[in-house]
């Protein structure tokens, strides 16, 4: 059997036209709860991917599932995962009670290399801040896959093509996390009420941008050619990598749309594109 024939076995979904792919920049928890020009946009943007083709599954490559080896949920009912602290007790009520999809999740073993199960995680706040506005309804399947923290970058964009074939089954693949994340910095300028951005977040987010634009995604791979602003944006490569995910599983000369652009609190990009 040759590789193709296993890809056409790969889930019991129906081959489809292929679906877009996405990385959001998620921000606060609060997202969630929060009327605002972010969650208005996600809002819209569920409301055209719905129109347009609902997907039969989604997966989400979540900056807050971080582990040594790259693992899938197989759990049939993803728990909702609050994890964080400090926040109102309306947002440790919220559940998104979407399904998981233990079919997609084998296919996933069985088809991409060097993938585990893991039926002890759930949905994380990367996951279900975003669908809770993207999907409402709750009634589409969702698995999540982990990052391995060991591998480099430019591993993590290569391994993402290994997942192309469920974007030809009807699988929306979602990157969440943030392009620049630096909460250190931040703190001072949200406990001040200060919205405005650091000058390098923004020279870091205008370098993303304009790659973006012009089709080199593999230079992302390498933040720190940026200069001073590159350690600054990215501390740690947790909440960045999400972004390779989708980027790695771009087609030659599919449009790229920016979805949505602002860096806020002084290190924070919510920047959000869609590609396809």
């Amino acid at each position: 059997m040759n590789l193709s024939q296993l890809h056409a076995q790969a889930t019991a979904y129906a081959r489809t036209a292929p679906m877009p792919v996405l990385f959001i920049g998620h921000g606060s928890p609060m997202n969630a709860l929060e009327d605002n020009p972010f969650t208005r946009m996600l809002r819209q943007l569920g409301t055209e991917l719905r129109q347009h083709q609902q997907p039969n599954a989604i997966l989400v490559v979540s900056a807050h599932w971080l582990t040594r080896g790259t693992f899938v949920t197989t759990n049939q009912q993803p728990k909702t995962i609050h994890d964080f602290g400090g926040f109102p007790q309306a947002l440790f009520d919220m559940r998104y009670p979407a399904p998981g999809s233990p079919a997609l999740a084998q296919s996933i073993l069985e088809h991409v290399h060097d993938v585990h199960g893991a039926a002890d995680w759930g949905l994380d706040h990367g996951t279900w801040t975003v669908l809770h506005h993207l999907y409402p309804a709750a009634n589409i399947p969702v698995v999540q896959l982990s990052l391995d923290y060991a591998k480099p970058l430019a591993w993590h964009f290569d391994f993402a093509r290994q997942l192309q074939f469920l974007r030809e089954r009807g699988v929306l693949i979602i990157g969440s996390g943030n392009l620049v994340h630096n909460l250190r910095l931040s703190m001072p300028k949200l406990m001040a009420g200060d919205d405005s951005p650091y000058a390098w977040a923004t020279e870091f987010d205008e370098w993303i941008k304009a790659r973006l634009l012009n089709g080199d995604y593999r230079a992302l791979t390498d933040y720190a050619a940026t200069g001073p602003a590159g350690p600054l944006a990215v501390p740690t490569p947790d909440h960045y990598l999400p972004a390779l995910y989708p980027l790695g599983l771009a087609g030659k000369n599919e449009p790229i749309k920016q979805l949505f652009e602002e860096v806020n609190y002084g290190g924070l990009s919510m920047r959000t594109f869609m590609i396809g």
